[in-house]
C-alpha cells in the first residue's frame, strides 16, 4: 500500500505498525517523533497504531547541540550570530 513519509510516497506492507515502519526507514526510535494525520502521536501509542493507504506521516528527528553565544567566530559563521 502506498503512503506518504515526510511529503514523498512511500510503498508499504498492509497493515504496517509505527515500529515497523521506524524500522523499514533504519530510524533510532528515541530520536524522532511522529505524526499521523496531522496529530501527533505518542510514543506508547506507537505499536498499537497500524497505518492505512493514503496516510500521511510527518517523522521529526531530534538534533543535539546548537548555538551559543560564546562560539568561534567559525561557529558563529554557522549559527548565524
Amino acid at each position: 500500500m502506498r503512503i506518504q513519509v515526510n511529503g514523498e510516497p512511500l510503498e508499504v506492507e498492509e497493515n504496517i505498525s509505527l515500529p515497523e515502519l521506524v524500522a523499514v526507514l533504519k530510524l533510532k526510535a528515541e530520536q524522532i517523533a511522529i505524526e499521523l494525520n496531522h496529530d501527533v502521536v505518542r510514543r506508547a501509542q506507537w505499536k498499537d497504531t497500524l497505518l492505512h493507504a493514503d496516510d500521511k506521516v510527518e517523522i521529526v528527528h531530534f538534533v543535539g547541540g546548537g548555538c551559543n553565544q560564546g562560539g568561534s567566530s567559525r561557529h558563529e559563521a554557522v549559527c548565524g550570530i
